[in-house]
């Protein structure tokens, strides 16, 4: 029997202490509800937010504003976006944003003395974020990854996991959980990104759930090939070269980073940000300066000289796919599972496509919120005796492993690592989609699963890896299940051999399984959807 450090009660635990994690918590809290949070980092300090500055959909509630807003995205998205939850989350972002203002938070103000609100600091909201779930009175266990859900025949019961730095077992019993674990980058190194390997999503499918547009998870960033730093929109203003010194092009257009992609594929790309004036020059410094450490720490003046760009693949992060939700409290199919953030789809309001922060930013702060408050309600709906159910962990039910094994010929973690990284990160293999190349792919993906069943070794000690190395192998297989099944182009999904929109296929597609993978078109609001959200909200 496993020995336990420290072993918690809670009506609510938040997995992910990002800002839709920070949301979550502070929200169940202020509900009346004993809150847990924890985080595979440092609360306030990791994840994809927290070392960037990002836009934020911060739209006046004005009729003319609002419709402006909701049809900026929607052709991009494949027209898959609802409007209904496009509403809900301008209003609820809104109301946000002026609570982090209260709050205290710095937004600038121009020389009329109007406070701009659409865009953050990362490092200044987290801070601000970690020090509001401290006040709300959450308990925070830092570098505390969770590694397995806790469940019963009623439904999720909490998890387990370890602390990174005493390597001592943790344990928390609650009436709800919420994964806010964000997205999958497959650790490509892009800013951020180190502690978003899918977890959320392995835990979530291990308990029942499904997940959402996973074929919209083709997402790779332009990005210097010397720095982690992910910021296209710099690009905008930018010339692209050969390496001969002609220029590329269409590699600036809507559609240029097709063309940035197909040249890479063969010879290096070069650009130089010289359509920037210096207002634009200036704002950029004030809005991103993490961008520029590099270029100064080398020498490079980015505005007059080239640089080398590679487009680095940041899969759900900034795609749109994840945990399907399945009513406006952001509930799964399985009783008293939440999701919120890049965890959770976020086709609902951005359709097939989005890119960083904006959107991003907003649904994180919005589903945190409509996440935390629900999964409150439904903890004190079940009472005093919900956190104390004798649960058990479900890696054992499934088979896949959440500790490293002693056999000798079992496979390691860094080798199931590179193998998955191998099938994502290439471009002609996830940015340029066929059919035969994900049937490929998936017929590797599969062995590998199926290897990995019978036991991962951890040669570096990092035992955490085990599960890294699983939820990235799972992420990988439902996006190219997913894929396959969408036989058009339509938003970030790209097929080589349909590459028409089909207006047939205006649906959202779900997807899960373990061993058994499998996809299907969802039927919107199918009597299978509509029972199982009467059961989760009565």
């Amino acid at each position: 029997m496993t020995q336990f450090e420290v072993q918690l009660q809670a009506d609510v635990l938040v997995i992910g202490g990002g800002p839709s994690g920070a949301w979550a918590a502070i929200t169940a809290a202020k509900e009346g509800a004993k809150v847990v949070l924890v985080d595979k980092g440092y609360c306030g300090t990791s994840g994809a937010t927290a070392p960037s500055g990002t836009g934020l959909w911060y739209v006046n509630p004005t009729e003319h504003e609002r419709e402006e807003a909701m049809k900026s995205r929607e052709a991009l998205g494949g027209y898959l976006a609802d409007r209904g939850w496009m509403k809900r989350v301008l209003d609820r972002t809104y109301a946000n944003t002026n609570q982090i203002a209260a709050w205290g938070y710095p937004f600038p103000l121009d020389e009329t003395g109007i406070s701009h609100r659409k865009s953050l600091q990362g490092p200044e909201y987290m801070k601000l974020m970690r020090k509001q779930v401290q006040k709300a009175g959450v308990r925070i266990l830092d570098h505390s990854p969770a590694l397995e859900l806790l469940a019963d025949e009623h439904g999720v019961a909490g998890a387990t996991g370890i602390n990174n730095q005493t390597k001592g077992a943790w344990r928390v019993d609650a009436a709800s959980v919420i994964i806010a674990t964000g997205g999958c980058a497959f650790l490509s190194k892009a800013l951020g990104t180190n502690v978003l390997t899918g977890d959320g999503y392995l835990l979530a499918a291990e308990a029942g759930a499904n997940l959402s547009g996973m074929e919209f998870s083709t997402a790779y960033s332009l990005a210097p090939a010397f720095s982690p730093v992910t910021k296209s929109a710099f690009y905008t203003w930018a010339t692209f070269y050969y390496e001969d010194g002609g220029i590329i092009e269409g590699a600036g257009s809507q559609r240029g980073r097709s063309v940035i992609a197909k040249t890479l594929l063969t010879q290096p790309v070069y650009a130089k940000i010289d359509k920037a004036d210096e207002i634009v020059k200036k704002a950029m410094r004030q809005a991103q300066p993490n961008f520029f450490l590099s270029f100064d720490r080398l020498g490079i003046d980015p505005f007059t000289q080239k640089f080398p760009v590679t487009l680095r693949f940041e899969g759900t992060v900034r795609g749109t796919g994840g945990i399907h939700i399945i009513d406006e409290t952001c509930a799964t199919e399985v009783p008293g599972l939440y999701a919120a953030g890049d965890a959770a789809t976020r086709e609902l309001i951005c359709g097939g496509f989005t890119g960083g922060g904006s959107h991003n930013a907003a649904w994180a702060m919005s589903s945190g919120y409509f996440s935390g408050e629900a999964a409150a309600k439904y903890a004190q709906k079940l009472g005093v005796a919900a956190a104390n159910r004798n649960a058990k962990g479900l890696s054992e039910a499934t088979g896949v492993p959440k500790q490293a094994t002693t056999r000798s010929d079992a496979v390691d973690t860094q080798e199931v690592i590179k193998a998955v990284q191998a099938e994502v990160f290439p471009y002609d293999r996830n940015w340029f989609r066929t059919g035969e190349g994900m049937e490929d792919s998936l017929g590797r993906l599969d062995r590998l699963w199926n290897e990995l069943k019978q036991g991962i070794q951890a040669s570096d000690g990092n035992i955490v890896r085990v599960r890294e190395a699983a939820a990235m192998t799972a992420t990988a297989r439902w996006m190219f299940t997913s894929g396959l099944l969408r036989t058009e182009t339509r938003g970030m999904h790209r097929r080589e051999d349909f590459p028409k929109i089909d207006l047939n296929q205006k649906y959202r597609i779900i997807s899960g399984g373990l061993d058994t993978r499998w996809a299907k078109p969802l039927a919107e609001r199918s009597e299978e959807a509509n029972i199982l959200r009467e059961a989760v909200v009565s």
